[in-house]
């Protein structure tokens, strides 16, 4: 019987091992999955915003050379250009919170939540959706 016993726990311990060593790789691929989404969604942004300072540059030229046109001085059309994105900056500057870290902080987020959403790994819906009231009612009920 001690043998029966003994066989026992040491195949509970065996089971118990490769759980917890299963367990730390499941865990190190779902951190690897958010990594890699949280590094694609970066440089997404890093490209995005590349594009858009060379559309910016190139628009700032184009409103250079048109103010220098109508006025006859390249030197007035570019320091006008350049004071209409000084203004633009300040403005960026002062609502930077509300217009680029809020929303990119939602975006990063929501893509990371996303992904403990749809992994199978969560709790039961049906737990989550039981109220405690139910909970202690089965509870007095049971007594």
């Amino acid at each position: 019987m001690e043998d029966n016993f003994s066989n026992y726990f040491n195949q509970t311990g065996k089971v118990a091992k490769e759980y917890l060593e299963t367990r730390l790789d499941l865990i190190k691929l779902q951190a690897a999955g958010k990594l890699s989404k949280a590094l694609a969604l970066f440089f997404s942004l890093i490209l995005a915003f590349l594009l858009f300072f060379f559309v910016v540059v190139f628009l700032g030229m184009v409103v250079g050379f048109w103010i220098g046109e109508m006025t006859h001085s390249y030197t007035i059309g570019f320091s006008c250009s350049a004071g209409v994105f000084v203004f633009l900056l300040a403005i960026l500057l002062v609502f930077r919170k509300s217009l680029i870290q809020k929303p990119l902080s939602n975006m990063l987020i929501t893509e990371l939540m996303s992904e403990i959403n749809t992994s199978g790994d969560n709790i039961d819906d049906e737990f989550l959706e039981k109220k405690p009231k139910e909970e202690e009612e089965e509870a007095y009920e049971q007594l």
